[in-house]
C-alpha cells in the first residue's frame, strides 16, 4: 500500500483542525445562549415570583434604566414594553415578527 506524501496528509489534518475548529466555536455558541437564556429566566422568575417585594422593585428599577441603553432594535424594546412602562406583574407579550418585505 502506498503512503501518501507528507504534503497531503498535513493537508488532511489541517483540514481536520479546521473543522474541529469549527465544532468547538458552534459548541460555545451553544453554551453561551443556553447561559444567556438561563440567566434571563432567573431575572423574570425574581420579578415575578419574588417572595421579597423590595427585591423585585429594585431589580424592576434597574432593569428599567438599563435596558433602554442595552436595547437598540425596536423588536427587542417591544418584548420588554411591559416592564419598561411599569407593568412587572404582568406576563410578558410577544410581538409578532414583521413580514419580510418581497
Amino acid at each position: 500500500m502506498a503512503r501518501k506524501p507528507i504534503e497531503q496528509q498535513i493537508a488532511q489534518l489541517e483540514a481536520r483542525a479546521k473543522t474541529l475548529k469549527a465544532r468547538l466555536a458552534r459548541q460555545d455558541r451553544a453554551r453561551d445562549t443556553r447561559r444567556k437564556i438561563l440567566i434571563g429566566a432567573l431575572v423574570l422568575d425574581r420579578l415575578e415570583h419574588n417572595g421579597d417585594a423590595e427585591f423585585s422593585e429594585r431589580l424592576a428599577n434597574w432593569l428599567r434604566r438599563e435596558l433602554p441603553g442595552f436595547l437598540s432594535r425596536e423588536d427587542d424594546k417591544a418584548l420588554f414594553a411591559d416592564l419598561l412602562n411599569g407593568k412587572t406583574d404582568a406576563p410578558a407579550t410577544i410581538p409578532e415578527p414583521r413580514k419580510a418585505e418581497a
